[in-house]
């Protein structure tokens, strides 16, 4: 079976809320929301993929030395198996927008199962909800 390595960030502000983003129509899982982030090329590290889909997502410049490693998911999807790291991030440069044509929303991490994600993404929401309370 396939392995696709992805990599996501959640992104928490000042007031402790983590930004999810809505998978757009004509994707995989469109309609689902998500922790910002995408697939790591080819000879990439993690950091660097985050920072450069984080550029392109969301218009924000990200320093590697402002993400920390909080978990990751290990999951089995019928076509490949999905392994994703989940980086937090308080800093950054710039406005959070969106680039892509996706919904974004910041969410408290306790209410962050009211909204529906793909099967890869719900593990990482307990982590979350104990760093944040």
């Amino acid at each position: 079976m396939k392995i696709l390595l992805v990599v996501a960030v959640a992104l928490i502000d000042a007031d402790d809320r983590v930004l999810i983003a809505q998978r757009p129509e004509g994707k995989a899982l469109a309609g689902l929301w998500e922790f910002p982030g995408g697939k790591i090329d080819q000879g990439e590290r993690p950091e660097a993929a985050l920072i450069r889909e984080l550029q392109e997502e969301l218009g924000i410049t990200v320093k590697e030395a402002c993400l920390a490693p909080l978990t990751f998911a290990s999951y089995a999807y019928p076509e490949f198996h999905l392994l994703m790291p989940l980086y937090v991030c308080r800093r950054w440069e710039g406005f959070v927008q969106s680039r892509e044509g996706q919904a974004l929303k910041w969410v408290r991490a306790k209410d962050l199962r009211q909204y529906p994600m793909p099967p890869a993404d719900e593990p990482l929401i307990p982590p979350l909800v104990e760093l944040l309370g």
